[in-house]
């Protein structure tokens, strides 16, 4: 199921992402009318200020540019700098992904497959960067891939307090198209197969779509 807005549109356009219309109509509104109003009333001219600025970084946070998407087989789902690199029990290494409310939140598919479920998990809104944060709602999506199960966990923070997948269970996925929005401050977590190197470090800034997380 190619993404309407495709990875091959040409890169540099932004758009929206979907998702935003909740939080981002009524700010847009409401600096809308202050302006308006703002020549007749001190007291709109007071609240248009802080509401255009409201408004303005809503529309930032909510940009969903088009990107090029990288040749590889695993690549980054979420913007952001690389928080942790966990070898994990049954062999398989997780690559932690932290978003701030300055990255692009639109997540999308690290590999081409077939999704085979999206499950939902209430929890709580523990800042992303904290170790509690294991605990926090999350969004487990599993995909079949040539490399087999993978395994991409959305987990919600402090401010983030709504996931939105784009996709049902079922869906065919190109590499690198769009999955969903997290709203505000969060986290992604990638299980690579296990003898799958990581081409990434802690501490790295990835791009969605765009920075490969596999070595070789």
């Amino acid at each position: 199921m190619p993404d309407s807005q495709s990875s091959a549109a040409p890169r540099g356009r932004v758009r929206l992402a979907r998702g935003a219309s909740p939080w981002l109509l009524p700010t847009v509104a409401t600096a809308a009318v202050s302006l308006v109003r703002a020549r007749r009333s001190g007291r709109w001219a007071a609240l248009a200020v802080p509401s255009t600025v409201l408004a303005a970084g809503m529309l930032w946070f909510f940009r969903d540019p088009e990107r090029e998407i990288t040749q590889g087989r695993v690549i980054s789902p979420a913007d952001g700098v690389v928080q942790s690199i966990m070898p994990w029990k049954d062999g398989r290494t997780r690559v932690a992904i932290f978003m701030s409310p300055l990255n692009v939140h639109v997540n999308r598919a690290p590999l081409a497959g077939t999704v085979t479920s999206v499950e939902h998990i209430p929890g709580g809104y523990v800042p992303a960067f904290n170790k509690e944060s294991e605990n926090n709602e999350r969004v487990v999506w599993h995909f079949d891939t040539e490399l087999g199960d993978i395994e991409l966990v959305q987990i919600a923070g402090a401010v983030a307090r709504r996931i939105v997948p784009y996709v049902p269970r079922g869906a065919k996925l190109e590499q690198g198209e769009r999955i969903g929005l997290i709203r505000f401050g969060s986290r992604v977590d990638v299980y690579l197969p296990e003898g799958v190197e990581t081409a990434v470090e802690v501490g790295q800034v990835t791009q969605a779509g765009v920075t490969r997380l596999d070595r070789g």
